[in-house]
């Protein structure tokens, strides 16, 4: 078996899992990163080796934790057994650099636009940490010798700009392993989401009973308000259902096109009105591929203009990626959503994005 192989790779994943007791979820937050950054990167060739742009990669992990750092019942959780760390402090930093009624709730790219300089800081910061700690300690699993299977971690260790500059500001996935883990990601990236519940519950037992729904908290769909998103869309393409084309009047829902527990992508291209028969039926499942082609198919620069009317983002490029890497690497007997209750296999691999 080579890294590449599903099987084989998949027990590494789980290896990491279970290698030992974690004092923060930092590896965690990476491997998930990770994971939604292979499914949007699939290369033409499965064997390929594909690089992965650091800058990228530290931006999905802000990402991850800039939905988590609000509240819950009037709290902080913390994500480090000492409840310190250099991720939590910049994302902290950054959310009080915009914590104005407006941009309080919006995604971390509207936030990077309105305080740039900011965001340049504490990418850097957090860079820098990933790059001595997580991503060089990601695959280690005891305190025995270890093989790596992802990518190759012999310059990883260090915060120096200068060492990470020199190798491209990138970290390159072994041949074929960005096919395979896109293959695995739907699988895998629950399993490292329930661990990280676990973690944050354990880090927080003097606030956390069984009380709070935690797994919403962190990852679920809604820690984004989408009102100003659902008021331009229905002003700009009519207040009715996407999906059945049903007039919607008080109870409209956002939805995404490709669903969040897929691909995180929150930018208004994956966002569409849906009556809540089509969203509740809808739900996790891969949309029928017509429907992701109809949501791109409004176009780019109207997206793009609507977006930036509303300091939104818009993400069309990422919602392209992420629909080519869901349905390419998906077997055909993958359940797919056509209309309420009309569920089907997929049947087909071959669409071309783009």
């Amino acid at each position: 078996m080579t890294a590449a192989d599903p099987l084989s790779l998949g027990q590494r994943l789980v290896a990491v899992l279970e290698g030992g007791h974690r004092t923060a979820t930092y590896k965690l937050a990476v491997m998930v990163a990770l994971l939604d950054i292979a499914v949007e990167s699939v290369p033409t060739d499965p064997d390929a080796a594909v690089t992965i742009d650091l800058d990228a990669l530290t931006h999905r992990v802000m990402d991850l934790y800039w939905r988590q750092l609000r509240p819950l019942e009037g709290h902080v959780l913390r994500q480090s057994n000492d409840g310190r760390g250099v991720v939590f402090t910049e994302v902290a930093a950054m959310r009080a650099a915009v914590a104005t009624p407006g941009l309080r709730e919006s995604p971390l790219d509207s936030a990077a636009t309105a305080a740039p300089e900011v965001y340049a800081a504490s990418l850097l910061a957090v860079k820098k940490n990933l790059v001595r700690y997580p991503l060089k300690l990601l695959q280690r699993v005891g305190t025995g010798g270890y093989e790596c299977f992802l990518y190759d971690d012999a310059w990883l260790g260090t915060d120096s700009v200068r060492v990470i500059e020199a190798h491209g500001n990138c970290i390159e996935l072994f041949p074929g392993v960005c096919h395979t883990l896109a293959r695995l990601a739907p699988l895998v990236k629950p399993a490292f989401q329930l661990a990280w519940v676990d973690d944050v519950r354990r880090m927080n037992k003097q606030l956390l009973d069984e009380g709070p729904d935690l797994a919403h908290h962190l990852f679920g769909a809604d820690r984004v308000s989408l009102q100003r998103p659902a008021h331009i869309l229905g002003e700009h393409f009519g207040n009715d259902c996407f999906y059945c084309h049903s007039h919607l009047r008080a109870h409209r829902h956002v939805d995404h096109v490709l669903p969040w527990s897929r691909v995180g992508i929150d930018g208004l291209t994956n966002l569409v009105l849906a009556c809540p028969s089509c969203n509740g039926n809808k739900s996790d499942l891969l949309p029928d591929p017509d429907h992701v082609t109809r949501a791109l198919g409004r176009g780019r620069d109207v997206l793009d203009e609507l977006a930036q009317a509303i300091h939104w983002p818009s993400q069309y490029d990422r919602v392209a990626s992420a629909a080519h890497g869901l349905y390419s690497t998906q077997p055909p007997s993958t359940p797919v959503w056509y209309a309420a209750r009309q569920v089907a296999p997929l049947g087909r691999i071959d669409i071309v994005w783009g």
